[in-house]
């Protein structure tokens, strides 16, 4: 995977290549458009499919507030308050209630694999481009344009937005959208959350496969495995929504989160796929890509990204400001954004709670200055829930619910989550925003509906023949992909004297220890468990009847010690529990943190350390299992346990998957996703924003405790042959490295291979080392391949404030090609002219 910041070229360039790829022209739906102009566009996916998914979650709270949003709170709000009595001739209407139908529909998937070279498309900029605008549609098939699938979508989309009065026009900034009969639209509903396989809606927690969390699925570096990934949870969502959805689930997922996890402490760490903004694209593009489906016409479901912008605290988020400085801005926070948007066309994002500079994120000049102006984005912005409110209540930026309710609309925004229907009608009645205005923001709701084929004959919209009888969660191709997601996310962090794989066979007992060996916690988020395997039932199962397993939760009456001291080896499960083991809001201690709670210490929660002390102190063979949401603060356990493993929470298979690891089935290969830092002290003021010489292994300048990209392996890899070039590539310049790897370990095994560079004799402040590109491959025993990856000079550039635009510097660049960024194998250095 190459991970470039921008379009190389142009912004007119990107946006033929997009049009042509797509074939933008006379069909209906394409899905993708860039293009603000034209619904249809393009998709780059990454096809690897990887099928098998399964996963697993289990139970869980209510909670409700997810940013995203959600809980009951207003819940019904959405059917028709939109008419509202003092308004105008526009209140009125027949917008119906609540019909639920819950228009489900279909997919946008992206087909471009984005292999390691990473070239551009091979489009000449000069190629003629056709668009059929032809108005005309069958009038002998269909009663008006909007019904005709073969039509322009934008044609479709002006001429339902014509037949629509205003008072349905309201109801449709709604999350919740009522049904309107009289044109074919059924109910739909924008709350269904997915960051890790179907989560919770409006009805609850939806039965569905889990995976590990966003914070495990960042350790796999395998952006095609979350593209399967996101195929299962589409086609899952659509088994749930076919003929009828007692759940009021819809097909707009809330997923992937691409906020970038600066800070461990931020309580929303476990929603995060890592700290670095390539890394970060990539692996949210491959999720974008799963989600909406590879059919060129229809989506799958759309993915809605979270939450735009700078959003990494949860401490007084309702009201707090992001300070961020355009290079910051333009180099780090926005880039997921742009490249899920442009790259893997994700159909609709969400703002988030806090302000950014100073304005609140609901009403940002971003969205219009950027997000339409420059990324011709085309689909559907939200807001989080009650953003509308704390505009007014927290953030004392507006002075009125209408007031706001205007702003926010005015600013781009189609989507209220937890909206206020009275406030908006109210604000529509005064004249504070016009019905055209809200045609410009119903426009990317109503093409995301017309590509999930909602309005379209169901012979046409592939997804239609997906039947509400089918139990996918229940299949053996799930389960297996369950298993090999949490297989993949499995990181081991130190393993001396090769302490792991255990043999089974030399064994007689083992001792399974601690809080987090016996159960499998599901998240705020998570949804259903279809079954789950705790670590100890895993370990159980590897091992058979013919080895003792002993069990202890923890070293009440000496129960731990005593079990490690009579065991060959002792295996200590510890880490957070997801919700805190506590309500909305509240979490007991200050070593864990969820959304709404930051975390106060990064450090491991001191019992259990002590609990791991008195383990290791009865038996020298001890390894140590971080079940966990978070990197972890832990310097004595690094110094003195000799194994250390990491599994996120919430999947359904970790218990055989961290079983596999420990007795060998399988060589890990998760790599850290974030910095893991040594101490609490390390870190900045939380609210401190500025990345440039704080924050990241980019610029922290401490010794961390696990540095970004670290993950070691049973079997060990060379790297050799390193070779960096400059080569003329469509419009711009790319550069091309290759680099042999070898396997020269007695084991089959990944590694991840990563592409930093450094600017040694930049006349600006630059990271240290910043990933480029990686690629995660397999090589057997003995065995080399040679790795190949294009990175775009642009792509080097840095944001120049003055100049208002990115910046290529001539001179030296380091290309540094290892095992993590502190693991550096080889250097090569090229001079930029």
């Amino acid at each position: 995977m190459t991970c470039n910041n921008r379009c190389s070229a142009t912004t007119l360039i990107c946006l033929l290549a997009i049009w042509i790829i797509a074939g933008c022209s006379s069909d209906s739906n394409a899905h993708n458009s860039t293009d603000g102009s034209d619904g249809d566009t393009d998709s780059d996916s990454d096809s690897d499919s990887d099928t098998d998914s399964d996963t697993d979650s289990d139970t869980d709270s209510d909670s409700d507030s997810d940013s995203d949003t959600d809980t009951d709170a207003d819940s019904d709000s959405d059917t028709d308050a939109d008419t509202d009595s003092d308004s105008d001739a526009d209140v009125d209407s027949d917008a119906d209630s609540d019909s639920d139908t819950d228009g489900d529909t279909d997919t946008d998937a992206d087909t471009d694999s984005d292999s390691d070279s990473d070239t551009e498309s091979a489009v000449e900029p000069d190629t003629e481009i056709e668009i059929d605008t032809s108005t005309d549609w069958d009038t002998d098939q269909y009663e008006h344009p909007y019904q005709d699938p073969d039509l322009w979508i934008e044609h479709r989309v002006d001429d339902l937005l014509s037949l629509l009065s205003p008072a349905e026009k309201l109801t449709l900034l709604d999350e919740r959208q009522p049904a309107i009969d009289r044109l074919g639209l059924g109910y739909l509903s924008t709350y269904t959350e997915g960051l890790h396989g179907l989560g919770q809606c409006d009805g609850g927690k939806i039965l569905s496969t889990q995976f590990p969390q966003a914070f495990g699925l960042g350790h796999t570096w395998d952006p095609e495995l979350l593209q399967a990934l996101g195929e299962i949870e589409g086609y899952e969502a659509r088994v749930h929504v076919a003929g009828g959805n007692p759940l009021q689930m819809g097909l707009v997922i809330r997923a992937p989160m691409i906020d970038l996890g600066r800070d461990p402490r931020w309580g929303r760490t476990e929603e995060s796929l890592g700290e670095d903004p390539c890394l970060v694209a990539e692996l949210g593009k491959g999720l974008v890509r799963g989600l909406q489906g590879s059919d060129p016409n229809y989506l799958l479901t759309a993915a809605t990204l979270k939450h735009f912008l700078g959003n990494n605290n949860e401490t007084n988020r309702e009201n707090s400001s992001s300070e961020i400085d355009d290079r910051d801005l333009r180099e780090y926070y926005l880039v997921p954004f742009e490249k899920c948007i442009h790259d893997a066309h994700a159909q609709s994002f969400m703002t988030a709670y806090n302000a950014v500079n100073g304005v609140p994120a609901a009403v940002t000049p971003l969205l219009k200055d950027v997000v339409y102006d420059e990324w011709q984005f085309d689909g559907m912005i939200c807001t989080d829930a009650f953003a509308l409110q704390q505009t007014v209540e927290q953030h004392h930026y507006f002075s009125s619910l209408p007031e706001a309710a205007a702003a926010i609309v005015k600013a781009g925004t189609g989507v209220f989550l937890a909206g206020d229907q009275d406030a908006l009608a109210s604000a529509y009645s005064q004249g504070m925003f016009s019905e055209a205005d809200m045609d410009a923001v119903l426009k990317g709701m109503l093409r995301i509906r017309f590509r999930l084929g909602e309005l379209d004959p169901p012979a046409r919209v592939p997804y239609s023949s997906i039947s509400n009888s089918e139990t996918p969660w229940n299949s053996d191709e799930n389960r297996a992909m369950a298993r090999k997601v949490a297989q993949k996310s499995i990181v081991l962090l130190k393993n001396d004297a090769n302490l792991l794989p255990l043999d089974g066979a030399t064994l007689s007992r083992v001792a399974v220890i601690g809080p987090r060996a016996n159960d499998v916690i599901v998240d705020w988020y998570g949804g259903e468990l279809p079954y789950s395997v705790s670590a100890r039932q895993g370990i159980e199962n590897r091992l058979g009847n013919s080895v003792t397993v002993d069990y202890a939760a923890d070293n009440s009456g000496d129960a731990a010690v005593n079990a490690a001291a009579a065991a060959d080896v002792a295996i200590v499960f510890v880490g957070n529990h997801p919700t805190c083991d506590a309500g909305w809001a509240t979490c007991p201690s200050p070593y864990e943190g969820k959304e709404a709670i930051d975390r106060q210490s990064i450090d491991l929660d001191p019992a259990q350390l002590s609990l791991i002390q008195a383990v290791q102190a009865a038996n020298a063979k001890t390894a140590v299992v971080l079940v966990s949401s978070f990197p972890q603060a832990m310097p004595w356990v690094k110094e003195n346990v000799p194994a250390i493993l990491h599994i996120a929470n919430s999947g359904q298979e970790l218990g055989n998957a961290i079983a596999d690891v420990i007795f060998g089935d399988v060589n890990p290969a998760g790599r850290l996703s974030m910095t893991w830092y040594a101490a609490t002290s390390d870190l900045p003021d939380l609210m401190d924003y500025g990345i440039r010489g704080k924050r990241t292994y980019m610029y922290f300048e401490g010794e961390p405790l696990f540095p970004f990209g670290h993950g070691l392996s049973y079997t060990t890899f060379e790297y050799d042959n390193l070779s960096a070039g400059l080569r003329a590539a469509g419009a711009g310049t790319r550069l091309d490295v290759s680099v042999d790897v070898t396997n020269t370990g007695d084991l089959d095994g990944d590694e991840v291979v990563q592409l930093y560079v450094s600017f040694p004799e930049s006349a600006v402040e630059r990271p240290a080392i910043a990933l480029k590109a990686f690629d995660r491959i397999t090589l057997a025993s003995g065995t080399s391949q040679t790795v190949l990856f294009g990175v775009d000079v642009d792509d080097l550039a840095y944001w120049s404030e003055a100049d208002n635009q990115f910046i290529v510097e001539p001179g030296p660049v380091e290309i540094l090609v290892g095992a993590s960024s502190d693991d550096i194998r080889v250097t090569e250095t090229i001079e930029i002219p």
